[in-house]
């Protein structure tokens, strides 16, 4: 039974999985736009918006909240002094989803997760 075993098990241990989102969020941090497998793209999408909500207040305790899990001093700096107030605004729904279809290879379905263009 699955009884509180929420999210996609992705075929990782917790641990692999926590290391695989946050290398993730850090690159879509960066790059503002990633490509990777529909299944980690859904995976993603709650925990990169979240740690840009905790940049939206940008105090101290938020910015080492989220040190936790933005190892890079770039992509942190980036994630608050750039992504953050850019939402100033915007209640939540800042990334996107788009679908590419299968992955040639394998035939698993890619996905594009890119942070969308604020409003103002």
């Amino acid at each position: 039974m699955r009884h509180r075993k929420k999210g996609r098990e992705l075929s990782r241990t917790r641990s692999h999985k926590l290391a695989t989102l946050r290398n993730m969020a850090t690159s879509l941090f960066l790059h503002e736009r990633i490509r990777t497998t529909e299944a980690k793209a859904k995976e993603l999408r709650p925990f990169a918006e979240r740690l840009i909500t905790l940049s939206r207040r940008g105090d101290l305790a938020s910015r080492r909240r989220a040190r936790r899990d933005v190892a890079d001093r770039e992509a942190l700096a980036k994630l608050f002094d750039d992504i953050g107030p850019r939402y100033g605004s915007r209640d939540g729904g800042y990334t996107r989803i788009l679908k590419l279809g299968a992955r040639r290879g394998d035939g698993a379905e890619l996905a594009v997760i890119e942070l969308v263009e604020s409003e103002s």
